[in-house]
């Protein structure tokens, strides 16, 4: 009798049970739904007509957007400065000034918006105008997600040989080049990788918008949760299609989907 020897490949078994019943499953049953006419239960390209003939959802589609580029461009401003002073400081404990970022995050997420919200009660700029809308929910995504972007630039930044700003210096450069010419170059991993966790959780994140605009502001996840609350569950499913779509292009349009992640990044760009 042949004896069955054990495989490491076996110990991908629970993922894979996992992932088809979590993911597959579910993205089947968001498909079928996308599909249906929830009145009548016959398949029908209906939903998808509906969805892009109405001017409702391209202005929530639009307004996501915006707050997400907003977001992701604030985050980005803040995050690399940061990280860069961080990384390339002499001081020994630099995992400690890290931690000052990334403890708040060990605070329930809802607290620490409810907290936002409230200083920002305080201040009298909640409820003043659709803009001041935009700006706290945009706030709201920044404190939220800022770590998400500090965290990848500063370990890219911390990874970079130090003989290469090295020899630009020697070969010529002043600061200013070796920062745009040889830093921010090869910095562009954790870039797009903080553009990647910030750009998309910040479309969908209605909790924030919400709770920052007292229910004004509706983004695109805002929209979803409403719609199958509602038991439109069509409606809800090919939104959530289109913007699953969404991230598989910006994805691409990123190299997450290559191999070689931290070559190809850098190579996208320039």
């Amino acid at each position: 009798m042949k004896k069955v020897r054990f495989s490491r490949s076996w110990l991908a078994i629970p993922y894979a049970l996992f992932l088809a019943v979590f993911v597959i499953v579910p993205l089947f049953f968001v498909l079928y739904y996308a599909f249906r006419d929830d009145v009548t239960g016959k398949l029908t390209f209906g939903n998808f007509k509906a969805f892009f003939t109405s001017s409702v959802n391209w202005k929530v589609a639009g307004r996501s957007l915006l707050i997400a580029a907003l977001s992701t461009a604030m985050c980005l401003l803040i995050a690399y400065p940061v990280a860069y002073i961080i990384a390339r400081s002499k001081l020994k404990n630099k995992s400690a000034i890290l931690l000052i970022f990334i403890v708040p995050m060990w605070v329930n997420f809802v607290l620490r918006i409810n907290a936002l919200k409230e200083l920002l009660s305080w201040m009298k700029l909640i409820n003043k105008s659709a803009s001041w809308d935009i700006f706290n929910t945009v706030l709201g995504m920044v404190y939220d997600f800022l770590p998400f972007m500090i965290l990848p630039i500063y370990t890219t930044i911390l990874k970079i040989d130090k003989s290469y700003p090295e020899a630009a210096r020697d070969l010529g450069a002043n600061n200013a080049e070796v920062f745009l010419r040889v830093t921010l170059p090869l910095s562009k991993p954790g870039i797009l990788s903080g553009i990647s966790m910030v750009f998309l959780p910040s479309m969908t994140n209605y909790v924030v918008s919400n709770w920052m605009t007292n229910n004004k502001v509706t983004i695109i996840g805002g929209f979803i949760d409403f719609a199958f609350l509602n038991d439109s569950w069509g409606r809800g499913s090919v939104t959530a299609i289109v913007l699953l779509a969404l991230m598989f292009l910006f994805t691409w349009l990123t190299g997450g989907f290559k191999e070689d992640g931290g070559a190809a990044k850098g190579k996208a760009l320039w």
